[in-house]
């Protein structure tokens, strides 16, 4: 399916309660690679990142209320570029299939995923050095309309 975007690469953006504040921290640190995106975001990470870094943001449901199968879906879609979702292993989930169900997405459609801090900064540094457009690898981009 191809499926209409608008212009700029959409990056999604959820952690788990004990990593909120690294994201925040993440994306205050990497505001200036991150100026060019379009955000999408679970409720309270969304939220913070609103009043807290001052990020515009799409806010969807909260991960527990099905914000992960959200964004899941917007993969699916080809309307989400790559996830950074900075995950708490040590924590129990009750939503931990919508989580799973959000991984198998992306790694279906060959949408990076970032899960902990070490994997968004070498996801950051890349687009640093090769733009937005970059985040998949050769070969595998669909092919998606842009508005």
């Amino acid at each position: 399916m191809i499926q209409a975007r608008r212009t700029g690469s959409v990056l999604a953006l959820v952690a788990h309660d004990a990593k909120k504040q690294a994201l925040l921290d993440l994306v205050s640190e990497h505001r200036e690679i991150l100026e060019d995106f379009r955000f999408v975001a679970t409720a309270s990470t969304g939220t913070r990142l609103i009043l807290e870094v001052g990020l515009d943001v799409e806010i969807v449901e909260s991960g527990p209320n099905g914000g992960d199968l959200q964004i899941g879906a917007r993969v699916v879609e080809g309307t989400i570029d790559a996830v950074i979702f900075l995950r708490d292993p040590l924590t129990a989930h009750p939503h931990e299939p919508d989580i799973q169900a959000l991984m198998k997405a992306c790694d279906v459609h060959d949408v990076p995923i970032a899960t902990n801090l070490g994997s968004a900064e070498v996801m950051l540094h890349f687009l640093a050095e090769r733009g937005p457009g970059s985040l998949h690898p050769a070969g595998t981009k669909r092919t998606r309309a842009t508005l």
